[in-house]
């Protein structure tokens, strides 16, 4: 029975994958800053900035999913925030690393090793444009981009070493329970939706269920390496998001977009998240054969 061990467990992603996984039948352990109640689960603490990582947490593992990375919608991006974003995911990498090269297990069954990471289709840029962006395409000289850059340079190396590494871009995960959906169908409450700002901004969106099947086929499919992008092929628009969410959710949908400048009066950079969006491509995960359940952007949304 192979171990996974990941990172970033308590998050969206993370709690949903160990279900999954735990289902299949794969023992799974965890890194975490503090202890974790978590049924058939081994927790290792670990502490980035103090360089803690227990060593028999990589030496025990077949596969590693690193999801661990500062929330970026958290908080409003200071230079000290922003800093802290990129860190915690350059230097989260750096130690796994670090702990990879010390482990004889890992250097001496290199072939039968994985190693998976979280990223984002913000490594194209926080933009809106009519190109479809696809895995060949550089990182974007801007803040998304450099987070994307952080969160891959560990495969980098990992790869040096012949270990097999992907990394899976993610689009914006619609999920009931966290994430933007949540969010997005606060207005909701009052009977109403509507677009945020021009409403022409693309949404690479992907449904929780996906994700966990995408990253369940990362740890499956050794014939998988390098960067994929984890987006619907079904690509829509804020408006046609918001549009569709308020159809479902039999509310009353006006085309006139909640003031893109109160937003960056609220949010400041960070508002270019929800204002700038462009089209990522689906057709290199596709080829690998995986079936998104969830391709349609209504069916995705009347199953949460």
């Amino acid at each position: 029975m192979k171990n996974i061990l990941i990172t970033g467990a308590t998050g969206l992603v993370g709690g949903n994958l160990i279900s999954d996984l735990q289902k299949k039948g794969y023992s799974i352990s965890i890194l975490s800053r503090s202890e974790q109640n978590i049924a058939d689960v081994q927790t290792y603490i670990w502490d980035i900035k103090k360089n803690i990582l227990p060593q028999e947490a990589i030496d025990k593992a077949d596969c590693i999913v690193h999801l661990a990375g500062a929330n970026v919608g958290a908080k409003r991006w200071t230079d000290e925030r922003k800093k802290a974003i990129i860190d915690s995911r350059v230097k989260s990498g750096e130690l796994l690393f670090d702990k990879i090269k010390r482990s004889t297990t890992w250097l001496n069954n290199l072939q039968e090793k994985s190693f998976i990471t979280a990223s984002a289709v913000g490594y194209y840029g926080l933009l809106t444009s009519e190109k479809i962006f696809t895995e060949t395409d550089p990182p974007a000289n801007d803040f998304f981009g450099k987070i994307g850059e952080a969160w891959e340079a560990v495969l980098e190396k990992t790869s040096a070493l012949k270990i097999r590494s992907v990394a899976l871009r993610l689009g914006v995960v619609l999920a009931t329970e966290d994430g933007a959906l949540p969010k997005m169908s606060l207005p909701l409450k009052f009977g109403f939706g509507t677009s945020i700002g021009s409403g022409k901004q693309y949404v690479p969106w992907i449904h929780i269920d996906d994700v966990v099947a995408l990253f369940v086929k990362a740890i499956e499919d050794e014939n998988m390496s390098g960067a994929y992008n984890a987006a619907s092929p079904t690509h829509a628009t804020n408006a046609e998001l918001m549009k569709t969410l308020c159809a479902v959710r039999n509310r009353i949908y006006i085309p006139i977009g909640a003031p893109a400048f109160l937003l960056k009066l609220a949010l400041g950079e960070m508002a270019n998240i929800v204002l700038q969006g462009s089209r990522v491509s689906s057709d290199k995960i596709l080829s690998t054969g995986f079936q998104f359940q969830y391709p349609n952007l209504k069916t995705a949304l009347e199953s949460l």
